[in-house]
């Protein structure tokens, strides 16, 4: 009696299955596990994680590592994901400038234009000028309110900026009611006896006159090419409550463009493309390209320095690696916040942006290395045994129900692998770039997260919002009542429903918005990569000529993706579906025990 395990380093999470091997050959499924890959996919840092699952699976039988007779490693490339921007103009703030703020908490309804007077510099002002007053952060709101009451008797006071945020306590007890715009960090930055324009929408709308580049150039009398360079700062305050945006003299915007760039394909049939083509044109040319060899993006360019990233990163992690080929990448279309420099609060504008997932080749892929280790630390047999797709298709056969021809999907975090195994048992694989990462990262990237592992939770949890402390709305619309009170923190605010509870999203989204670019963003990267996988692997390349799909893999486990491929997947008339492995893993440690099941032949 041998135990044999099938270990399957993703670049998530590593899954362990254990098989006992008795007479007659036979194998008997007792043990499995997973837990989080340490490292980059495909390097020797993948060693802790590899102990830790084998350990935990071994503990669950009561045995050691060292009762194995053979662990079976998949071959793993790594998949690396970055962001391209299609187009990224970033707008200077010099001395002479424009400048757009976005407070949160404004007083007052209205349009004001007139000249910035510093507060407690009254009479330099003159009368009959109008006036916006500008107060920094140490005067308390009863004496900015009653020092403005008392000029206001004498000069044009028409609006108000603020840098505590106080708007409201100010604008209550002013006589004469003004748009009032706080919370602006850096008012000391702002220039005396400058033109400006503030604006502060009703309840419930957004600004009109400063979100349009001519609104703009209608307040502050702009000629036609002041308009066009204040054209990022009126795109940054679309749809928000509150602005103001300032003009000094000279209107002196520098700007500095960075080429989007080409892509190179060293391929069977050579070819290259423009990042500003956009996802749809690079695709057809990676489509049309045939098997790739390598690529390579334009030098001096911003595809050129996400690529030698990309290869620099690969560097890093193994020293040993000589030539770094990148044999495989998804492109798809997104928007990304870019800075504008020098604005007053950190002000960003959407641009629109391709994200791409690249597969990393190495001439020889580390995992002998990763083998060799194994070996001298456990005193067990190790072997590279198995290339992903292959080993999933082999796992995906334990689901009840499933018969060959079938193809599986095999969905992780870096890349996407197709298989379809016909009735005489040949199998067609492929591997392609691009899964769940790269859609954290078009999350991350579209809504302008700060941290990934909250673009991650975005991406696995459904939202509601608890508009009460017995109730909340589902992101469908549903409502749904509670027995006990929510925790007063969750209320007003949107949350994710994780398997422990709810988590409370800090940044003020929209629930709309995160789901709309949740959603998207699954559909650009799985539905795109499902039909360009299973054309690959499909007879003739006709996707009506696979019968059945088994969707396999940790994105498989998602509770939207799966959905969406059954709607994409009917017009071709496939049966669709979750993987089931060994009947109760579901959807997850399909390659491992595929690996586990070689052992029979």
């Amino acid at each position: 009696m041998r135990y044999i395990a099938g270990v399957d380093i993703g670049n998530s999470t590593t899954e362990v299955c254990i098989g006992e091997l008795g007479t007659g050959e036979k194998i008997n499924f007792v043990s499995g596990t997973s837990c989080p890959t340490t490292g980059t996919k495909g390097t020797v840092a993948n060693i802790h994680a590899i102990k830790s699952a084998l350990k935990a699976a071994m503990s669950k039988i009561g045995r050691e590592i060292s009762d194995l007779s053979l662990i079976r490693l998949n071959e793993a490339a790594p998949v690396i994901g970055d962001t391209a921007m299609e187009t990224l103009t970033e707008t200077i703030i010099t001395d002479s400038s424009m400048i757009g703020h976005n407070p949160s908490t404004p007083a007052g309804v209205g349009q004001a234009v007139g000249e910035i007077l510093r507060f407690g510099e009254e009479k330099k002002a003159e009368a009959g000028k109008p006036y916006i007053v500008a107060v920094p952060g140490q005067y308390p709101y009863e004496a900015v309110a009653e020092i403005t009451n008392r000029i206001a008797e004498h000069l044009d006071i028409v609006g108000m900026i603020l840098q505590a945020d106080e708007a409201v306590l100010v604008e209550n007890r002013l006589k004469k009611k003004i748009p009032i715009v706080d919370e602006v960090a850096r008012i000391d930055k702002l220039p005396g006896g400058v033109m400006a324009a503030i604006e502060v929408a009703p309840p419930g709308q957004t600004i009109r006159m400063l979100s349009n580049p001519y609104g703009i150039a209608t307040l502050l009398k702009l000629n036609a090419e002041e308009t066009r360079v204040i054209t990022p700062i009126a795109k940054s305050l679309i749809g928000k409550r509150s602005a103001v945006v300032l003009k000094t003299p000279g209107g002196n915007v520098r700007e500095n463009v960075l080429p989007a760039g080409e892509i190179y394909l060293k391929a069977e049939r050579e070819g290259s493309v423009n990042i500003d083509d956009g996802a749809e044109k690079i695709m057809k040319a990676v489509s049309e390209a045939g098997e790739i060899y390598d690529v390579i993006g334009q030098p001096d360019t911003n595809i050129g320095h996400m690529f030698e990233n990309i290869r620099n990163g690969m560097r890093a992690l193994d020293e040993t690696t000589e030539e770094i080929h990148i044999t495989d990448l998804l492109a798809v279309d997104t928007m990304a916040p870019v800075l504008i420099s020098g604005a007053l609060a950190g002000e960003t504008c959407l641009e629109k942006a391709v994200g791409v997932a690249a597969m990393v080749k190495t001439n020889k892929l580390p995992m002998q290395k990763i083998a060799e280790r194994l070996k001298a630390d456990l005193g067990v047999e190790v072997v590279v045994a198995g290339v992903e797709a292959v080993m999933a298709s082999l796992g995906a056969l334990t689901t009840p129900g499933v018969t060959v021809p079938m193809a599986i999907l095999d969905m992780g975090g870096g890349s996407t692998d197709a298989a379809l195994i016909s009735e005489d048992g040949r199998v067609t694989i492929t591997h392609q770039a691009g899964a769940g990462e790269l859609v954290s990262m078009l999350i991350q990237t579209e809504l302008g997260l700060s941290d990934r592992h909250v673009a991650e939770q975005m991406k696995k949890y459904p939202l509601a919002k608890v508009e009460s402390l017995f109730h909340m709305r589902m992101e469908n619309g549903q409502i749904t009542f509670v027995e006990d009170s929510i925790d007063p923190r969750f209320y007003g605010r949107v949350v994710m429903l994780s398997d422990q509870g709810m988590i409370r999203i800090e940044e003020e989204i929209p629930m709309e918005k995160i789901v709309q670019v949740r959603r998207e963003a699954k559909q650009k990267v799985f539905i795109t990569n499902a039909i360009r996988a299973l054309n690959k692997v499909a007879p003739e390349h006709n996707l009506k000529k696979i019968p059945n799909v088994v969707l396999v893999g940790g994105s498989a486990e998602d509770f939207e993706i799966p959905e969406m491929l059954m709607e994409e997947f009917s017009k071709y008339g496939i049966v669709c579906g979750r993987g089931n492995i060994r009947g109760l893993e579901g959807p997850r440690n399909a390659v491992a025990t595929g690996l586990v099941l070689l052992s029979l032949s």
